[in-house]
């Protein structure tokens, strides 16, 4: 996971290079005590969901965390065999 630290009002880019024709920007709107509202700029075609809105769309497939459709990442907290 990569974690990124922003202010109000500044943004992240996804996408719009190696091979991703779509960009998807990311901006902290607002901080309040613990909640964070976000806003979402992206192609209309391009869906937004909530984690656990598209876990209930699409089943939860393991520990809710995906790399890719259908296939669970290891949980990073869990201990290494």
């Amino acid at each position: 996971m990569l974690v990124l630290t922003r202010k109000s009002r500044e943004a992240v880019m996804v996408g719009g290079g190696g091979g991703f024709d779509r960009t998807l920007k990311v901006t902290v709107l607002e901080i309040q005590g613990a909640k964070v509202r976000l806003g979402f700029e992206v192609d209309a075609s391009v869906p937004i969901h909530r984690a656990e809105v598209w876990e209930r769309l699409h089943g939860d497939l393991g520990n809710g965390h995906l790399d890719e459709p259908g296939r669970p990442t290891a949980d990073p907290a869990a201990p290494v065999a």
